[in-house]
């Protein structure tokens, strides 16, 4: 801050009763000496002081730090030596060092909130009167543009309009976490550009997420980023595939993500967001771009967003990145390489055997009938087939133990020609029974969805994933 004249600085608004309180104080201050007084909300407050400095525009709120009205300030050589806020006889008396103030009011009253400290303005008077830190190039847009359509323009959205990222969405954004701005969070893929903390947030504001969201979309780009996600592939593949995000741990309540009806639809903020802010960040930092690198014959709609948490009220159930290896309570976020949603409807099965059969029916079609041992797949069972099963006493283990028992076929029927079909497996496989999904990571199940149908879903998965040892879904731990 700039040399300030020696004296006294008082900063008031007329919306505060302590500041009404006190205007007889400063009135005896200004009387004394040396007083500058700022008001924060109107010019003409104190009534009995001539000269106040409008501070409407906050500018010398911001600059002397305020957090609450009034506040009373002693320069000295040019430099603060001491304050006040709120009304504290002693206090006061001790800053300005003059006594007897306040004649006739209590000892003590505390102040107001200023002005300068209210949601989204301080923001706001960082980004107007701060020092400017950011590393990323800006873009100065004529207050006669259409800054939405200016995105469009510039191709930083995924076809729907994105929130502009003004200096202020950003800064806001960047108090969600306590990374450092500058921190490369990594390299993204396909111009492999580096991603630092900063271009995170600024997507993030683009997605229309909250400063909270923050630490979830750090992780979900650093689980993407693992070498077995392959997001390079993901983008390049003519097939389906995007990233799919399931998020476990308590921050999926402090958030509020919606595990719950519709969890896989629209409605919920951060569901929408996350998802989303991850896949602005592949497109505007890594150049992934549809009919560019970006080469799906068809993509799918979750290429917009595709996240939501795990239902994890049930404590008999094992989440899933605790069944991944991750600790129990912890946050972490799994990135699967999946596309269109496929319904399992079964209001029939009464027995946990009778409807792992009957899920296992729909699981081998996945991609094709008679492929087997390529895509992974998410399994995300309602509350209601959970309670088939609860029933007998199944959870994860031996949910996952059936479905891949009866996901396992005979080799002959699936081998390339047979059933008058050209598509399957190769001939080597036609004496050995074949089980459709990698036993260890080729079936995710999770719970989540709303409490009424006896309906479950299927994630459909890349067939990249046939390249078992190289590219699998990660589950990262924050």
């Amino acid at each position: 801050m700039p040399k300030q004249q020696d004296g006294l600085i008082a900063v008031v608004k007329r919306d505060c009763p302590t500041c009404e309180l006190v205007q007889p104080v400063l009135k005896q201050l200004s009387d004394a000496g040396a007083l500058t007084v700022y008001s924060q909300d109107d010019p003409t407050f104190p009534d009995n002081l001539d000269g106040v400095i409008d501070d409407r525009s906050l500018e010398q709120s911001f600059r002397h730090d305020i957090e609450f009205v009034p506040t009373l300030i002693r320069v000295e050589n040019g430099k603060e030596t001491s304050r006040t806020f709120g009304w504290n006889r002693d206090e006061w008396q001790a800053v300005s060092g003059i006594n007897k103030l306040g004649d006739g009011l209590p000892e003590n009253q505390p102040g107001c909130g200023s002005k300068s400290i209210e949601p989204f303005i301080a923001e706001k008077l960082e980004a107007r009167y701060g020092e400017k830190t950011f590393t990323s190039k800006g873009h100065d847009i004529s207050d006669w543009h259409d800054d939405v359509e200016y995105a469009f323009d510039m191709g930083w959205t995924d076809g729907l309009p994105i929130v502009p990222p003004t200096d202020d969405r950003i800064i806001r954004m960047l108090q969600g976490t306590d990374r450092d701005p500058n921190e490369v969070v990594g390299i993204v893929p396909p111009d492999l550009i580096e991603c630092t903390v900063e271009k995170v947030a600024i997507n993030a504001v683009m997605a229309g997420c909250k400063p909270e969201y923050m630490p979830v979309v750090l992780a979900c780009l650093e689980a993407a980023l693992l070498p077995k996600f392959a997001l390079h592939g993901v983008l390049c593949t003519l097939n389906f595939a995007g990233p799919v995000i399931v998020v476990n741990g308590p921050i999926t309540k402090a958030i509020g993500m919606n595990a719950k009806g519709n969890c896989l639809g629209q409605g919920n903020r951060a569901n929408a967001t996350i998802g989303r802010a991850l896949q602005l960040i592949v497109r505007n930092v890594g150049g992934g771009r549809p009919q560019e690198i970006d080469r799906a014959v068809f993509g799918n709609p979750g290429k917009y967003t595709y996240c939501f948490p795990e239902d994890e009220t049930d404590e008999d159930w094992t989440p899933l990145h605790v069944a991944r290896g991750c600790k129990p309570g912890s946050n972490a976020v799994t990135l699967h390489h999946g596309h269109g949603l496929t319904g399992i409807i079964d209001h029939k099965a009464r027995t946990a055997d009778e409807l792992a059969r009957s899920m296992a029916m729909q699981l081998v079609n996945e991609g094709h009938p008679k492929l087997a041992e390529k895509a992974n797949v998410i399994l995300a069972i309602s509350p209601e087939h959970y309670r088939v099963f609860q029933k007998d006493g199944w959870g994860r283990a031996e949910i996952e133990e059936a479905l891949h028992k009866y996901t396992t076929r005979p080799g002959k029927d699936l081998i390339r020609g047979a059933q008058g079909i050209g598509e399957g497996i190769g001939e080597e496989n036609a004496d050995r029974d074949v089980p459709k999904y990698w036993r260890d990571h080729g079936i995710l199940v999770v719970r989540c969805g709303g409490p009424a149908g006896q309906i479950s879903a299927i994630i459909g998965g890349w067939s990249g994933g046939r390249n078992r040892e190289e590219i699998q879904p990660v589950t990262l731990e924050f």
